[in-house]
């Protein structure tokens, strides 16, 4: 049980999805309670044979996921993590944290990052999160993946090489600078001010929501600043009562909409280093948002 968190951190970072991930977990210490104490004490490190077998379980989930995507209503968004230290102090009792309150919030799980995660092969994903981000020696990434070192050296190596260092081209500012951007997004957007709004998006930026049919959402992007801007000054016209509330979303300074005490929106934001919003990704999914709500 205290490899819980290391294995959902794992998890999650590889499947974009804490749904997923939990099952990962209780599948792996499934199989683990299942063998008999004597099988149990013959395994030299049971928290490197539960890694293990958590990544190969997570390396047969995303092939069939990204089949699974294939005919996801609209655009598909991984799921957004609140912070649970700043969460607990609007949820009843602490309702709703649990289990994102176990996932470290780092650059590896910021929405960017899982983005790009997504363009990945389900192989490339897996050596990479298991190398660069847990640190795992290619020999150990060799026997989760299925390969030799060389080939998960060069897996990790395209990963880092042709979809990270690409995504990072934009380099973002400090949580303090971005949250001050994403304030103004806010005020801008609460009192309709086209101009405000125009000013802080990038030119090229891009706006994706999740919809997953399951709630009220563009099935395809929204790309241009004067197109982004048009669509949110109409939902703030014709949008019934709610409030916008500033709250970090994966690490990153982001905005949730709460409407009859429920969370129906949560928004994660790309800001460039010239302070322009160039990514805004809105997750609507009501399967997505269980750990968001308040009570």
């Amino acid at each position: 049980m205290s490899e819980r968190r290391q294995l959902l951190n794992l998890a999650y970072r590889m499947l974009g999805s804490l749904t997923d991930a939990e099952d990962v977990v209780q599948e792996t210490c499934t199989r683990w309670y299942a063998m008999s104490p004597t099988q149990q004490e013959a395994i030299e490190s049971p928290g490197a044979w539960l890694t293990k077998l958590a990544g190969r379980i997570c390396l047969n989930l995303l092939g069939s996921a990204r089949t699974r995507r294939e005919t996801y209503v609209g655009e598909w968004i991984p799921e957004p993590l609140p912070d649970p230290t700043e969460w607990i102090t609007r949820s009843a009792g602490g309702a709703g944290v649990d289990p994102a309150d176990r996932i470290t919030l780092d650059e590896s799980v910021t929405m960017a990052f899982l983005i790009v995660f997504e363009s990945m092969t389900p192989a490339e994903g897996v050596a990479f999160v298991l190398h660069d981000v847990f640190r795992y020696p290619f020999p150990e990434v060799a026997e989760i993946v299925g390969r030799s070192p060389a080939a998960c050296r060069q897996l990790a190596s395209s990963a880092r090489r042709r979809r990270v260092a690409a995504a990072r081209a934009e380099v973002s500012p400090n949580a303090t600078r971005q949250a001050s951007v994403v304030r103004w997004f806010k005020a801008a957007w609460e009192a309709q001010d086209i101009e405000a709004l125009l000013s802080l998006l990038d030119p090229g930026a891009t706006e994706i929501s999740d919809g997953g049919g399951r709630a009220i959402a563009r099935l395809l992007p929204i790309e241009g600043a004067q197109q982004i801007a048009h669509v949110y000054l109409t939902i703030a016209r014709f949008a019934p009562p709610r409030t916008i509330l500033e709250c970090t979303v994966n690490g990153r300074p982001g905005l949730a909409i709460e409407s009859e005490g429920r969370i129906e929106t949560v928004f994660a934001f790309k800001v460039s280093d010239d302070d322009r919003i160039t990514h805004i990704w809105a997750v609507r999914n009501p399967d997505k948002l269980h750990p968001w709500q308040l009570s």
